[in-house]
Parts: structure tokens; sequence; C-alpha cells
């Protein structure tokens, strides 16, 4: 194998890597990431501060998320990808908590009893959550964590089918718990029984904090990682929304740390003056492209090309009038109905919520303003030349 082989292969692996941090032995991708495990974990390690664990049965890079406070990616159902709810969070740690203390194999009925009990937390109730199983749209939600546990390989599935017991719930389901994969899910920097604080926020922000530098080195060390960090997970970085101590580091460093990450992933950096974004020319390292084919995608083309070429801000009832007047202009190719206010309402905001997850746009109070990158979808107006004449 010829060393530009063995560059396209790490490539590969530190690629599947970032696409998906945990990796099981079924998938083609983890036979590379085993093949160049010590190069990945020394390049993740020096890069990100992210550590790379690999066994016989999984490969699992620990990412601490750049921002505590980005609740633009959700966790999505792997078939309809709708967005996780606040429930459907709590379902997926309880049913984890269920999982820790099952047998080898689990049903799906069990597995609901478990969480049913666990749910009876005097905690959870006093926080207003409560669960049951009886209606169909219950059972869904407990369904849509099951298959984000079968999609990340924690479950195996051995007989049955979730269509099945949504319809009826004493239709079972069998699971093989896989406890490798179950042990690598959580990614922390230290273990949740050493933090004694209740409030979420400060128990998120002790979980993942790294230690604090204590000399010059560690110190520009530790900025190199929250840099490279946010460059490998950010669609975009502003130098206005960094820290003092980050953005000066970055403007001195930041063709050396863009062309580090561009050597092992091939991300291409785009260099403006508002800030830096890795763009990726194969279009695989995003969980939202930009633009789409389809109603959604094209109505969240036309309202960015509305918001990069409008003067201030706009408020969300400007752009639902907006949608609809588009959808009218638009009725033979996109579907049918969306022109009525509630469809209308619906399409932009998933449109926006397209739009604040590229950080394109920000939204406040019903108000949406956009944010520099966005001017690279301003539609300018055609120039029409004059023919010359013919002698």
């Amino acid at each position: 194998m010829t060393d530009t082989d063995v560059q396209a292969e790490r490539r590969r692996a530190a690629r599947a890597l970032l696409a998906s941090p945990l990796l099981t032995s079924r998938s083609e991708e983890f036979r590379l990431v085993r093949r160049h495990a010590g190069e990945l974990a020394a390049w993740f390690t020096q890069e990100t501060g992210w550590r790379l664990v690999v066994d016989a049965e999984t490969a699992r890079l620990y990412k601490s998320p750049a921002r505590l406070d980005d609740a633009t990616r959700p966790a999505r159902a792997p078939r309809t990808r709708v967005p996780f709810t606040r429930r459907r969070y709590v379902l997926l740690c309880l049913a984890l908590a269920v999982l820790e203390r099952a047998d080898a194999q689990i049903t799906l009925g069990r597995l609901a009893d478990g969480v049913l009990t666990a749910a009876g937390d005097p905690e959870l109730v006093a926080a207003g959550i409560e669960f049951g199983m009886d209606r169909r749209e219950e059972r869904s939600d407990l369904v849509a964590v099951v298959r984000l546990l079968l999609d990340w390989g924690v479950l195996n599935r051995v007989a049955g089918d979730e269509e099945a017991y949504l319809s009826e719930a004493s239709n079972d389901v069998l699971y093989d718990v896989r406890r490798r994969v179950l042990a690598a899910l959580l990614a922390t920097t230290r273990g949740p029984s050493t933090v004694e604080t209740g409030a979420p926020d400060q128990r998120l922000t002790l979980l993942t904090s790294d230690v604090t530098p204590d000399t010059e080195e560690l110190r520009l060390r530790a900025l190199r990682h929250r840099l490279t960090r946010r460059l490998l997970d950010d669609p975009v970085v502003y130098y206005t929304e960094l820290p003092e101590d980050e953005r000066t580091y970055l403007v001195s460093q930041r063709h050396a740390i863009t062309r580090r990450i561009s050597e092992l992933t091939g991300l291409v950096a785009e260099m403006r003056a508002e800030g830096i974004a890795m763009v990726d020319p194969e279009d695989e390292l995003t969980d939202l492209r930009m633009p789409e084919q389809g109603t959604d995608g094209h109505a969240t083309l036309l309202v960015a090309a509305h918001l990069a070429t409008a003067e201030g801000h706009r408020t969300e009832p400007q752009l639902v009038e907006l949608v609809r007047r588009l959808a009218v202009q638009h009725r033979s190719y996109w579907r049918k109905g969306v022109a009525e206010p509630a469809a209308a309402a619906e399409l932009l905001a998933q449109a926006l919520d397209r739009l604040a997850a590229l950080d394109l746009v920000t939204r406040e109070g019903g108000t949406v303003t956009a944010k520099p990158a966005l001017v690279r979808y301003a539609l300018a107006a055609p120039t029409i030349r004059k023919a010359r004449s013919r002698a």
C-alpha cells in the first residue's frame, strides 16, 4: 500500500469518527479506525484534547462539546428525523438506566415497565414529568428512543417489530443488550457521582470541564483545543463571538490550525472577514445541508436569500407572510396546502430551525436577524447587457 493510500484510509477513518463518534464492529469504517487507531488517537489528543478508545467491539471518540448552550442540533428519531423533545430525552436517560441493570437480553415490554418504575422518582414527579404506555402516542416516544439505541448499536433486535408494539402493547420485541457499546456512551471528563451540585447547568459544566492550565504552554494548548473543536463542530466560527484570548490566538494561528485539520480530514478552510468555516467538498460531514431539494429546502433557500438582502431584522409574522406569498408564486411545484397560514408558519419554523443550526441567523423573541455568513445566499439582481450591434 502506498503512502497516498494510507493517507486516504486514515482520512476516511477520521471523517467516520467525526460523523459518528461511536462506531461499532458492524460498520466498515470501524476496521479502518482500528487499523489507524494509534495515529488517530495521537492527532485527536494533540489537536483537540479528545480521547479515542478502540477495542474489539467499539471505537469511541470522546468528544467534549465546544459550546454547552447550543440547542440547534438535537437528537433526532432515526426514521422521521423529528427532533427529540424534553420528554424523549428523559425517556432516553431512564432507558439507559434500566439497560445498565438489565440482563443480556430484554424485551420492549420489560424495558417499558422499568422506565415506568424509574419515572416514579419523586424529583421527576415534582418536575411535572409523567409517563404512561397506555396510548399509542405515549408508546411512540419509547419506540423513538429504542430505535435511536438500535441505530447507535446499544441494542440488537432479535425478534419482533416496534410497529406491532405501537399498535398493541402486548406485541413484544426481544433485544440483545450490547454492554460494551452501552458503557461507551457516557462522554464526560469526570464521573457523574463526583459532581455534588443539583443545578443542571452547573452539573453539565462540571461534567465536561477541562483541568485549568497552570502554565503558559498549557494555556496555549487549551486555546488550540477549544478552537479546533469549534472549527470541527460548528458550521461557522465568528471572531466576534469568541472571547478575546481565543480571538487573538485564532487570528495569529488560523493558517496552522486549519492546515492541520485539512491534512487529516480533507475539509477546506473558508476564511472571511467575519470568521472561518471548514467546508466539506464531499458534502458528507454535515447534519444539515443547504440547499436541499423539495419544498422545505427551496423555502429555506428563499427565506435565506430574503434575509441576506434585507436591512435590519425581520419578525416571524412578516416571514410567515413572505412564505405564503412564495407558496402562491411556486404553487406549481411546491406541495399542496403550504399557502395556508398554519402550514406556512410550520414551513417557516422548519426553515428557521435549519438556518439557526447552520449558524446563519439568530432568533430572539420572535425576531430573526441575519448573521454575516448568510450573505453568501444573497441573490443579486440579474444584469442585462445590451447586445453589441454588428457593423
